[in-house]
């Protein structure tokens, strides 16, 4: 499963710690934000104008696989207009009054950020067109005859929603973000440096030649970045001086079985399932899904983007191939040549 993942690009609930060091190593305004240059211009100027007027800024969807900085940034846009920052999920509000609850609680200027959006059920969906468009709450008092609807006022809020689905997103709800942000896969210098930074943060000697050779290794994603510096320090803290060095960090991710692209066991095991079982043929997502025994979404979600990012795999009409640039990865027969 993904969650078993040292790869994997979600941070566990039950893990106080790495909760903790993550929240550390995230940036807290754009000069610290590392990448995403395009999405970072196109804010500063909302963030300028919505202060300039006095105004919360518009609506923000943030949107992009796992990983890739979609609270981070929300956090930043909140430090960046100084106003409060409240946090919650889209599975966390079951029911329309738990909305209203966090709706009624809220500041002038302050920012909702709903992780996970797509996952908000059609009920509360209702509740929150009205409260974004509008700044006014619906809700019913009583039950039967005797129920009535009142209209609450609310502050000027805003809110930040994130997603890696926006195709699983309700149109009216998407209609209603102003700003539609895609953020996109970093690039391995961009990793180095993200690396370095965290490396300072944690007090972990790294040598500039160890960022780089786990910069290609973090599947061009921060959160995989950070976790793989921590994994390597604590191998270099136990069986060397401290020094991550290139000898040290090639261990380490021996170790942990990732090979020079990022990919790890499950990966591995995914293509080449795929190859031994259907060869060139195209597989169904659910047939994925039955090989590796994940959900269809944890493929989705965890494997594909990186493994289509590196033109591992491609989606066509009839289900997923895997590509002969994978199939020299893997060492794999390519038969796709016609014999003479």
């Amino acid at each position: 499963m993904a969650i078993d993942r040292i790869v994997n690009t979600t941070v566990s609930d039950d893990d106080a710690e790495e909760q903790r060091v993550e929240i550390t190593l995230r940036p807290q305004n754009f000069d610290e934000y590392v990448g995403q240059e395009r999405l970072k211009k196109n804010l500063e100027l909302a963030i300028a104008a919505a202060k300039k007027r006095g105004e919360p800024i518009d609506h923000v969807l943030l949107y992009g696989p796992p990983g890739l900085g979609k609270t981070t940034m929300a956090n930043v846009i909140a430090n960046e207009m100084g106003v409060g920052f409240r946090v919650t999920a889209g599975p966390a509000i079951e029911r329309a009054g738990d909305l209203a609850s966090i709706l009624t609680n809220l500041s002038d200027g302050d920012i909702l950020f709903i992780d996970e959006i797509h996952r908000l059920s059609r009920a509360v969906e209702e509740v929150l067109y009205s409260a974004m468009e509008d700044f006014k709450l619906d809700i019913v008092i009583g039950k039967g005859p005797a129920a009535r609807s009142i209209r609450l006022d609310l502050p000027r809020f805003t809110v930040i929603g994130a997603t890696t689905r926006t195709g699983s997103l309700a149109a009216p709800l998407r209609d209603r973000f102003g700003h539609l942000y895609r953020l996109e896969f970093y690039t391995p210098s961009e990793i180095s440096t993200i690396i370095t930074r965290a490396a300072r943060i944690l007090k972990a000697n790294i040598q500039p030649a160890s960022a780089k050779v786990l910069s290609t290794r973090a599947r061009l994603t921060p959160r995989i970045a950070n976790r793989l510096l921590k994994r390597v320090r604590d191998y270099a803290d136990i069986n060397g001086d401290g020094i991550i060095d290139t000898r040290m960090t090639e261990k380490a991710l021996a170790l942990l079985e990732i090979d020079e692209l990022g990919l790890d066991p499950a990966d591995r095991q995914m293509l080449n399932s795929i190859l031994q079982n259907y060869g060139e043929k195209p597989v169904g997502l659910s047939t994925i899904a039955a090989l590796t025994g994940d959900e269809q979404t944890t493929i989705e979600d965890f494997y594909e983007p990186y493994l289509m990012q590196i033109g591992f795999i491609e989606r066509t009409p009839r289900g997923r191939v895997v590509t002969n640039k994978a199939k020299r990865h893997l060492d794999f027969p390519d038969h796709s040549e016609k014999k003479v």
